[in-house]
């Protein structure tokens, strides 16, 4: 055996000789809108500008298209980009989770010379530092967190559009029931003889009771890449689109005055999306139309065994168009 050969370990002369499996031809031939990796989890570390850096407990999902010509992709290469897009959030280069997202959709891009089509998209989990209404007693809410990016490959730049949304929790109260409790709290005062200005002021001071529900409200705007939608806004669009918000700890004083407040704001799930709606218009006036809001909330009620639920899908343009519409009627 010559010097050569025996130098060369069998492990080396293994891997030297593999074939690219990935790059043969499939025995069927048909295109695959989606091959990727799921349930990646990862720690993100998105810095603010004179903040502290936001951690999201996150999972991903990264996806390319793939042609009929090819068996499979390169999936190690999907996790390579990740890890180097964390690093740039780290180093500070990144400070919003749906630019991330299009900065990973991008490099995929890159990385696979195939693909025409990239998607990433990110769950996540962090913490919102709160205040209770009365006691001011410091407590934490987790928001579960959404953000997508979609790149697609032309003959120039990539055009690349991302979202960013959340899912937020509180608490509805039902005007209908409500309504009906004031009717029979009024031919209950009117037999006592009490004055209807005074029964006026009562109603004014104390709302009536009623049944509650648990509302999870989901809202998520998707943009053009190089425009920037405020995950907090978001949020805060979120909890004032309820009937209250609700808290991990509330003292006495806490507990009242969540209770007044969610009764003295009735809402039934289509006025909390349509509460949604109004308030992303003012918010985000300065949105492209076609920007695309979705708004979801269900409501799981007290006294029935099934959930309310209402949903819109629109974009901010024909959003405009219909609240404008409505005052001219009211007009």
């Amino acid at each position: 055996m010559s010097r050569k050969a025996s130098d060369q370990t069998p492990d080396k002369a293994f891997t030297r000789e593999l074939p690219d499996i990935q790059a043969s031809s499939p025995d069927v031939r048909i295109n695959l809108t989606r091959v990727g990796v799921k349930n990646v989890k990862k720690l993100v570390e998105v810095h603010r500008t004179g903040k502290r850096p936001v951690i999201f407990i996150s999972n991903f999902d990264v996806y390319v298209d793939l042609p009929g010509s090819l068996k499979g992709a390169n999936l190690s290469r999907n996790f390579e980009v990740i890890d180097e897009v964390l690093q740039q959030a780290i180093d500070g280069d990144v400070n919003q989770i749906e630019q991330l997202c299009s900065v990973v959709a991008r490099k995929l891009l890159d990385r696979h010379e195939y693909a025409d089509r990239t998607e990433v998209l990110m769950r996540s989990e962090f913490m919102v530092k709160r205040e209770t209404p009365i006691s001011k007693t410091a407590c934490h809410e987790v928001v579960k967190v959404h953000a997508r990016a979609i790149a697609r490959r032309t003959f120039r730049a990539p055009i690349v559009r991302k979202s960013i949304g959340a899912e937020v929790t509180g608490m509805t109260a039902c005007p209908c029931a409500q309504n009906i409790m004031k009717e029979r709290a009024m031919r209950v005062l009117e037999g006592i003889d009490v004055p209807k200005d005074k029964i006026d002021a009562f109603f004014a001071e104390v709302p009536m009771a009623t049944h509650n529900q648990r509302g999870k409200g989901f809202l998520c705007i998707e943009t053009d890449d190089d425009q920037h939608v405020d995950l907090e806004r978001v949020i805060h669009i979120l909890k004032e689109s309820m009937s209250s918000g609700i808290y991990e700890l509330l003292k006495r004083g806490d507990e009242g005055a969540v209770v007044l407040a969610a009764h003295k704001n009735p809402r039934f799930v289509e006025d909390c999306v349509r509460e949604m709606a109004r308030k992303v218009l003012a918010e985000f006036e300065y949105l492209s139309g076609d920007s695309v809001v979705t708004i979801k909330q269900t409501n799981e009620e007290s006294i029935h065994q099934h959930d309310a639920y209402a949903e819109r899908k629109a974009t901010i343009a024909e959003l405009v168009d219909e609240l404008n519409g409505e005052r001219h009627e009211s007009g």
